[in-house]
């Protein structure tokens, strides 16, 4: 057990009171979770965790908050944003904790020379350092800077300092430039110091801009065998030992690569296998597979890594390292135009995972061998499941203890190629299929997008052609509808128009009304169509409004272009929505696409008049945002309001009473699902059991097979006159009284969001 001072206040190390073997096994139990709820990675197994040899005095960087009153610290485990100062932290690097001592007293007492850098940020007062990043570099023994001590294995150790000030507070460029050199003559081990400037805004520490004031502008730091270029900011693994373990490991994944497939135009020899590292960074991982005989392309969007990275390479006598400047799917896509071909590909993302975007543009490749180093076991397990729609399977997870006594685990996962992954049936029977759609995936094929739900769909065992009935947006994840001949598509088109409900799950910017309705015309190849969307509110997240929503009709962009309408944007939704809410759930949450799944069907079977109800549970990547976002409180909460949904699907027979047992069910093709009689040879659908405005508790349970008070059915006779839909507000409703339909200006195709209020009865 490791004890601390700070240990009770300070959330740098949560997990500091446990001796190290249960921190290893709470950090392989966060993985596992992490998974748990994806179908598709069912089968993936966690390996234990890598240990560190290290697991104090470990912390090669460190950005520490500075508080108003000249605290270098964290914040605490209170969750206000007090910063709790910590002098004599164990994690840091000695050479960190050093230099941090000192400035401490600096801070405390600035030099009258140093004080344009040294004065606190106080929001309700002066100052300007808000916090400060470290990093120590590990150099190589020739290198002559008299500020740095020698390690036993004979390298250099220095330090880069980084001063993080409030941008709008900052003195003129030589002040700062004149403050630095004052500082560096005060600081031991310091080889460089820079200004990085914050925005107010920014959820970030570090800001986009940063100056060098003093020292050197970069340094080289030694990982194994090899070194990179460090620079102020730069991104590297705060655990030396461990970062070596990680590259060591890639290399034998990489050197095991099936001999066939890397042989040459002669068919004799063994060629050197090509690499495509992306998010590179300053290329510690491409110059340890350049030193491995690798022929490597890099990928980073910071163009002076790039630099370092190709001069670093040179200087070892790794020859012209290939490293691009951009944006990875901006990038992979360029690759592809070019017919360029890779045996592997490298993946170590920033903690918001590998874009929608770059994953589709790297199956595009079609690599036989993947490599995803992951800092965030939810937006890993997020990915794998993209990853398993787009022929990319794992085995195996290894999590690696990278910053021993957090709950943060490093881990990397090796993909090979292999067919998509079946999608989930939840009902079928001799004219439909309803599956569960996956984010990302068109439903049907489109050029843009590498596979299909359709293209998984006609890999199932007995089925051969399939037409769609409900279409959902392809960032929209849930239930779809697929009929397996034209009469039976035109037959469910026609019920889901008459007596059908589609209900969604969806979460929105805000807080917004209990319940109301949405009125406006959409307008869609030059044309323009009524429509309407009712919901109510479920619960409260973080700020903001987890609905339960129904639209009138099924128009693209319905809910997304609706809700932002009224103010109210859908969370994730990069066409309609707001930008900086949305930045924030990525960066912080994970969220990257809109937040809507499609949870539950209510329907009356055309050919029976059996009424079904057929669910989707919430998906992984929405369930681990809202979790991240807000605890399991409000998981927990909709989960007892059997909100969430439960992956079924449940039939009753008409005039059946509520208490009636369910009719046996038959064999089909995938598991078995609720019989639902002979086939009549009339046709024509029966009416709605319920007003299909209603937006009461959709179908509360007697028990989970079970409709409590079911619907009265009409007589055949009505059957002649399907139901008309009244003018938007002067609808029935069963169980509450709807909100006032209000009619909102007209939204275009642009991103703009219209704010608008909506009035309901509860306002």
């Amino acid at each position: 057990m490791i004890e601390c001072v700070h240990a009770e206040q300070c959330g740098g190390c949560p997990l500091i009171g446990m001796d190290y073997a249960q921190q290893l096994t709470t950090k392989r139990a966060r993985v596992v979770s992490a998974i748990v709820h994806y179908p598709a990675l069912e089968l993936l197994y966690t390996r234990q965790v890598v240990p560190g040899d290290q697991i104090v005095g470990y912390r090669g960087r460190a950005k520490l908050i500075v508080s108003p009153t000249g605290g270098i610290g964290l914040y605490g485990r209170s969750g206000n944003h007090d910063v709790i100062d910590i002098p004599n932290c164990r994690v840091l690097a000695p050479a960190l904790a050093e230099v941090t001592t000192v400035l401490r007293g600096l801070i405390a007492s600035p030099p009258p020379e140093a004080r344009g850098l040294l004065l606190p940020y106080d929001p309700h007062g002066g100052g300007v350092l808000r916090a400060i990043d470290l990093r120590e570099v590990h150099m190589p023994s020739t290198t002559a800077l008299p500020e740095t001590t020698t390690t036993a294995q004979g390298n250099r150790v220095g330090v880069l300092l980084t001063f993080v000030l409030q941008r709008d507070r900052v003195p003129s460029r030589d002040e700062l430039k004149e403050a630095g050199r004052a500082i560096r003559a005060l600081l031991p081990r310091v080889v460089g110091i820079a200004a990085n400037l914050h925005e107010a805004d920014a959820p970030q520490i570090l800001g986009p801009e940063t100056m060098v004031l003093d020292g050197v502008p970069h340094a080289e730091d030694r990982i194994g065998p090899t070194y990179h270029v460090a620079s102020f900011g730069s991104f590297v693994q705060v655990h030396r030992g461990q970062a070596s373990r990680v590259h060591a490991l890639i290399t034998r994944e990489i050197a095991s690569l099936d001999m066939q497939l890397l042989i040459d135009e002669t068919g004799t020899n063994r060629r050197q296998p090509r690499v495509l590292d992306l998010y590179g960074g300053s290329g510690a991982i491409s110059i340890a597979l350049s030193h491995a005989k690798n022929i490597v392309t890099m990928v980073e969007s910071f163009a002076p890594a790039v630099n370092n990275a190709r001069s670093a390479a040179e200087a070892q006598g790794l020859g012209k390292l290939d490293a691009r400047v951009g944006d990875a799917a901006d990038v992979v896509n360029s690759l592809l135009a070019n017919n360029e071909k890779f045996d592997a590909v490298v993946m170590n993302p920033p903690r918001r995972g590998v874009s929608p975007a770059a994953r589709e543009a790297i199956a595009r490749l079609g690599a036989p061998l993947c490599i995803y180093v992951s800092c965030d076991p939810d937006t890993l397990a997020r990915d794998l499941d993209h990853f398993s729609r787009l022929g990319y399977t794992s085995s195996e997870l290894i999590p690696i203890d990278m910053i021993p006594l957090t709950e943060e685990v490093e881990t990397v996962a090796v993909l090979k190629r292999a067919p998509p992954a079946q999608p989930r049936v939840i009902y079928e029977d001799d004219d439909v299929i309803v599956v569960e759609k996956g984010p990302h995936e068109p439903v049907e094929n489109q050029p843009e997008y590498l596979g299909s739900l359709m293209q998984r769909c006609l890999r199932l065992p007995g089925v051969s052609n399939l037409k769609v009935v409900n279409k959902l947006d392809t960032g929209t994840s849930g239930l779809c509808i697929f009929a397996r001949n034209e009469v039976a598509r035109q037959l469910w088109t026609t019920a889901l128009a008459t007596s059908g409900r589609l209900i969604y799950l969806v979460a929105a910017k805000g807080v917004t009304p209990t319940k109301g309705a949405i009125a406006r015309d959409l307008r869609e190849g030059g044309r323009s169509y009524m429509a309407r969307t009712r919901y109510r509110r479920l619960a409260v997240a973080s700020g903001h409004s987890i609905l339960r929503v129904i639209p009138d009709g099924h128009r693209p962009h319905q809910i997304r272009r609706h809700l932002a309408a009224i103010g109210h944007p859908v969370l994730g939704d990069e066409r309609y929505g707001h930008v900086p809410t949305n930045r924030y759930f990525e960066e912080k949450h994970g969220l990257d696409r809109s937040f809507v799944h499609l949870i539950r069907i209510e329907i009356v079977h055309p050919r029976t008049g059996a009424k079904l109800l057929i669910e989707s549970t919430l998906p992984g990547d929405l369930r681990a945002s809202l979790e991240r976002a807000t605890g399991s409180s409000v998981i927990k909460f909709l989960e007892q309001k059997h909100a969430l949904g439960e992956n079924r699907a449940s039939s009753m027979l008409p005039g059946e009473p509520a208490s009636a047992p369910m009719p046996p069910p038959r064999p089909l093709d995938r598991g078995s699902q609720p019989a639902i009689g002979p086939m009549p040879t009339d046709l024509s659908p029966p009416p709605p059991s319920y007003p299909p405005d209603s937006l009461a508790e959709p179908m509360s349970y007697a028990s989970p097979d079970s409709f409590a008070a079911p619907p009265s059915y009409a007589t055949p006779a009505s059957y002649a006159q399907p139901p008309s839909y009244a003018p938007p507000g002067g609808l029935p409703s069963p169980t509450i009284t709807e909100a006032p339909t209000e009619h909102v200006p007209e939204l275009d195709e642009s991103p703009r969001t219209i704010r608008h209020a909506i009035v309901s009865d509860d306002d």
